[in-house]
């Protein structure tokens, strides 16, 4: 499904903490809504409640959800996260998108 990198999961967990969140028990809720500049938008958010649609795994030690409307758009997914100067914040290294807009958070398929 997706696939978190070292990085992401260890900035996930800080927010999760800092949020309120237990990244043990809690997770972060990855998907894709209708919008942004090429169609299709990443959404992610922790949560500690499941819906009837979601798949739950785990991966790198991180739970993640995803709806099952998600899932065919983010298979194979890598959940990275760039800091720095010129960081984006968490990024998503979709091999299902044909073209993503500049900021990285919108793409089509």
């Amino acid at each position: 499904m997706i696939k978190v990198s070292d990085q992401a999961k260890q900035k996930a967990i800080q927010l999760m903490t800092e949020e309120g969140y237990n990244a043990e028990t809690d997770f972060v809720r990855v998907g894709v809504k209708s919008g942004g500049c090429s169609g299709l938008e990443y959404v992610l958010k922790f949560d500690n409640k499941t819906e009837e649609n979601d798949q739950v795994f785990e991966d790198n030690g991180l739970r993640v959800a995803v709806d099952r409307k998600s899932v065919l758009y983010l298979a194979g997914t890598v959940l990275e996260y760039s800091g720095g100067l010129n960081g984006k914040g968490f990024v998503f290294n979709n091999p299902n998108a044909a073209r993503t807009c500049g900021c990285g958070e919108s793409f089509s398929l």
